[in-house]
């Protein structure tokens, strides 16, 4: 390999690995973010209703909804999650959730910042 295609390689190589960084960050933005909206009594308060065991810092003792973990199990498919998140009620008719999503509790982007914080659960 000649040095400018050397050079080529390298400089290729850094931008790629800087842009998987910032990718990485941004994504840790976004989970952080939906934590805060799912924790947060005036918006998500997911707690009020469901258990968080894997995460530290969702302390409740809720149990009227089913706890949130193993969410990528439950729901592989995320868009069968944001339905449920914006309204269970077409899923479930007897749900007791509220239709965040139906109602404007929460907006679409909000919807996915939880979306992205669940699938770490």
């Amino acid at each position: 390999m000649n040095p400018a295609s050397s050079l080529r390689l390298f400089v290729f190589f850094i931008v790629t690995l800087g842009s998987a960084g910032f990718a990485l960050a941004e994504q840790a933005d976004r989970i952080a973010a939906g934590a805060r909206l799912a924790h947060d009594v005036g918006k998500g308060n997911c707690l009020a209703c469901h258990a968080m065991p894997t995460d530290a810092n969702a302390v409740t003792s809720a149990n009227i909804g089913p706890p949130l973990v193993t969410i990528g199990a439950r729901f592989p498919d995320r868009e069968q999650l944001r339905r449920q998140v914006s309204d269970a009620g077409l899923v479930n008719p007897d749900s007791v959730m509220p239709p965040f999503g139906k109602h404007r509790i929460l907006t679409t982007e909000e919807i996915d910042l939880i979306i992205d914080y669940l699938y770490t659960l």
